[in-house]
């Protein structure tokens, strides 16, 4: 991993990226930190022409982005369209807009995807999921999220695993790593801690219990070009904790 394939996923700081002035000062304080590429989600209604302006005036590459499940799965050449006004190839389905709880919805909502990823594939274009717990509920002997993965062409659907949502839905992060060799275009790094209440924290990278040396070399073998930092929720400031997970990784990167 270099330090130019860590990206800060902007969701993490939604509450600065709501006008266009909003979003050129969050990207500025973004490269401040060292980051030099981002994943767009979560920011207010900002043209796409107008966020790439932005991002390439503050030296910020968009590696990705998230977009809507229904725009994804209902009007995926408008997903296309998008993402080539960002300049980017890459996307993610960021959570399930369809029921997932028996095998007929999970084969309905992998059909969707399936027939998505196909257009975006053709357009040069890649669809990754993003996972969350739920996924790792069983059904008929699997998880949701292999059955997805299983139930559709490995070219039209990669993968977005997400290491504490893997953690906290029972999964182990590196072996969903290698699991995904080949087919991992997107890695979102997150830390796992357990609190005083006994209940599961998000936290900055570096900060928490996951296996970061073993995540990161098992990604690089499976052939990850993004590392994507991100924080649904931070202790205060979210641009402290996107710098603290920052400070880890490069420092992980120079010991190596």
């Amino acid at each position: 991993m270099k330090t130019t394939q860590i990206a800060a996923q902007l969701f993490t700081l939604r509450d600065h990226c709501k006008t266009a002035a909003d979003l050129a000062t969050t990207l500025k304080k973004v490269r401040a930190i060292g980051y030099r590429a981002a994943q767009v989600s979560g920011v207010g209604p900002i043209p796409p022409e107008e966020i790439k302006r932005i991002a390439d005036g503050e030296g910020i590459v968009i590696c990705a982005t998230h977009e809507g499940g229904g725009s994804i799965c209902d009007t995926p050449q408008a997903v296309v369209d998008r993402l080539g006004k960002l300049g980017t190839k890459d996307t993610a389905y960021p959570f399930p807009h369809v029921p997932i709880a028996t095998l007929d919805d999970v084969k309905r909502l992998a059909g969707q995807l399936d027939r998505a990823g196909d257009v975006l594939r053709r357009a040069g274009m890649r669809l990754s999921y993003h996972n969350h717990a739920h996924e790792f509920r069983k059904v008929e002997g699997k998880t949701v999220l292999q059955w997805l993965y299983d139930l559709t062409d490995s070219r039209n659907l990669l993968g977005e695993p997400d290491t504490y949502w893997v953690q906290t839905g029972g999964g182990d992060p590196v072996e969903w790593v290698q699991r995904l060799h080949g087919r991992l275009p997107i890695l979102h790094l997150k830390d796992y801690k357990v609190g005083d209440d006994n209940k599961p924290i998000m936290c900055e990278v570096g900060n928490g219990n996951l296996n970061w040396p073993a995540i990161i070399r098992s990604a690089e073998i499976s052939g990850c070009p993004w590392f994507i930092v991100e924080q649904d929720v931070c202790p205060a400031d979210p641009f402290d904790s996107l710098k603290q997970s920052w400070n880890y990784l490069t420092t992980f990167i120079a010991e190596r």
